[in-house]
């Protein structure tokens, strides 16, 4: 096969094909698929282009971006080919990732090509041109990010080595992306110029005011991050804390810090699995902050028993958790392939039967969707920001798989196909002192 950025000719079985460059070849090709003319301008790897010139710029800098399609067509495929720097979105003619995924999402919307079936002439007319391009392969290697999980589905040893995928890079590389109080969740912003530091604060007061925790007050920060819940209940708060994960470098994180402050009588961090909480009855309050999500459909009921027998009768009980309708419960084939394994989300009304199953009284649900998008649209400038060191930590492949989940993740709350919930719950059987007017 010869190319040049304008003329492919292929000698093919059934006779001499010339058409013009690759990149129309394979706009002929899913113009079907996509409801007519491809809506992007591609480049492909022989230089040449087709599509709108109107349209974001997509190159094609390899056959396997292709390949990888063909085996996952969609969203994965797409992914995998966007991580490995094979397809690539440059930012040019005004066009940025945020904006060209945005005007892709916008098309398929205008064009409904969730039901489009294309025919079987049409099929077989795709298989041609990717006969003539030698695209029929074995599939490419998984890129190196991709989790690659195995075990029973949301047993102890899984989940751990769920979290370690995502949260064990290192702590370096998160405190290049969040603020110092390393909070990896929604902030509380009074003003989109907020700085993310005093949003994050914020959010965390909420939730200690929400809690009621005072001075003495004993909590249970499950799935406790970097500690940041647990920190600024001890230092601001006066409150004695014990914090539960499952990721060992965020436990030796908190520990240097429990141990800089001087909080070693105030503040316990475990690595324990919130199945293995003993206490019953214990606790005066218990916050989750954007961990139940990561337990799955099956297990909620058992977090959800957790959080209700941990604390004491009248004691108030608090979750700040991602929601979610649709067919997509994990996020997508890209989430749950590269950030999150075995996530699973759903619409917050669920989520608040279950917890009302468990024995909870649900009193105050807030909706903070609109807060995510000014947190994300925070870390996306440090990521930016620090982008050198970054890929010194870890690679260029991992910081684009990043730069795809903080981008696509700040559309998908804008857009209102994810949402963000906190859920004020006390246990009955006790008195309660919640104001009869909230003040929060």
């Amino acid at each position: 096969m010869t190319t040049n950025p304008h003329t492919l000719v292929e000698e093919a079985g059934h006779g001499r094909l010339e058409t013009t460059g690759i990149a129309q070849r394979l706009a002929d090709a899913v113009a079907p698929f996509v409801g007519g003319e491809l809506p992007v301008r591609l480049r492909a790897w022989d230089g040449s282009e087709a599509g709108s010139p109107d349209g974001p710029l997509v190159v094609l800098h390899s056959i396997d971006a292709v390949r990888r399609l063909l085996w996952h067509p969609g969203e994965l495929g797409a992914a995998q080919a966007y991580v490995t720097g094979e397809l690539d979105v440059p930012e040019v003619d005004g066009w940025d990732l945020d904006k060209a995924l945005t005007y892709a999402f916008a098309v398929a919307k205008e064009r409904g090509l969730s039901g489009v079936r294309p025919s079987p002439s049409a099929i077989i007319a795709a298989v041609r041109a990717a006969l003539d391009l030698k695209a029929i392969s074995r599939p490419p290697a998984a890129p190196a990010s991709q989790a690659n999980i195995k075990g029973r589905l949301h047993s102890a040893l899984r989940d751990r080595r769920a979290i370690s995928h995502h949260y064990d890079l290192s702590n370096e590389f998160y405190s290049l992306i969040l603020e110092p109080h390393m909070a990896y969740s929604s902030g509380y912003h009074s003003s989109p110029d907020q700085p993310l530091r005093e949003a994050q604060e914020a959010k965390l007061d909420l939730v200690l005011t929400k809690l009621g925790v005072t001075e003495g007050s004993t909590l249970l920060d499950v799935g406790c991050g970097w500690g940041s819940m647990s920190l600024r209940a001890a230092e601001k708060f006066g409150a004695r804390v014990v914090g539960v994960t499952i990721a060992a470098e965020q436990k030796k994180f908190i520990d240097a810090r429990i141990a800089e402050r001087g909080l070693g009588d105030r503040v316990e961090i475990r690595l324990q699995d919130y199945r293995e909480v003993p206490e019953r009855d214990h606790f005066d309050a218990v916050s989750s902050i954007e961990m139940g999500e990561h337990v799955g459909q099956r297990n909620y009921p058992t977090y959800a028993s957790v959080l209700h027998r941990s604390v004491k009768p009248g004691g108030r009980v608090l979750i700040q958790q991602m929601s979610r309708t649709g067919k997509w419960p994990g996020g997508g084939p890209f989430i749950e392939s590269f950030i999150a394994p075995d996530m699973y989300m759903r619409p917050v009304g669920e989520t608040v039967a279950f917890l009302e199953k468990a024995g909870l009284e649900v009193r105050d649900v807030h909706g903070l969707r609109e807060h995510y998008v000014l947190t994300v649209a925070g870390w996306l400038e440090r990521f930016h920001a620090n982008r050198d060191r970054l890929i010194e930590l870890t690679d260029e492949e991992t910081y684009r798989v990043w730069e795809l989940y903080l981008v696509g993740g700040s559309m998908a709350f804008r857009d209102g196909r994810m949402g963000v919930d906190q859920i004020l719950m006390v246990r009955p059987g006790g008195p309660h002192d919640l104001p009869l007017v909230r003040a929060f």
